[in-house]
């Protein structure tokens, strides 16, 4: 599975990259912190696959990586997505190593 650092997220966001930003927690877990993805919660994502494009970058985020990292490989395995890209350590690495305000839970 392909992946980006928050860092490498960071860079890509400083620069205007172009490139989807997808969060597939919970809305509650949303509104508590998030930096601005567009939220897809795990349960919705197979109804709304036309929200993830298939001709750029889509950086999929949660948590730690563990939920992302679970519905990359199935859209992979299912959809043939490959333009994927699973956030290393999600939303808690970003308040560790990018953004230290954002509350942690």
């Amino acid at each position: 599975m392909k992946s980006v650092s928050v860092e490498e997220l960071k860079k890509m966001m400083d620069q205007g990259k172009e490139f989807k930003l997808i969060d597939v927690r919970e809305p509650h877990e949303y509104e508590f912190v998030n930096i601005g993805a567009e939220l897809i919660p795990v349960s919705q994502v197979f109804d709304n696959t036309d929200k993830i494009p298939e001709d750029k970058k889509v950086v999929v985020m949660c948590r730690s990586g563990a939920r992302s990292g679970q519905v990359i490989a199935a859209l992979e395995a299912q959809l043939n997505y490959d333009n994927l890209y699973n956030l290393e350590g999600g939303i808690l690495a970003w308040a560790d190593r990018i953004d230290p305000s954002k509350p942690k839970y």
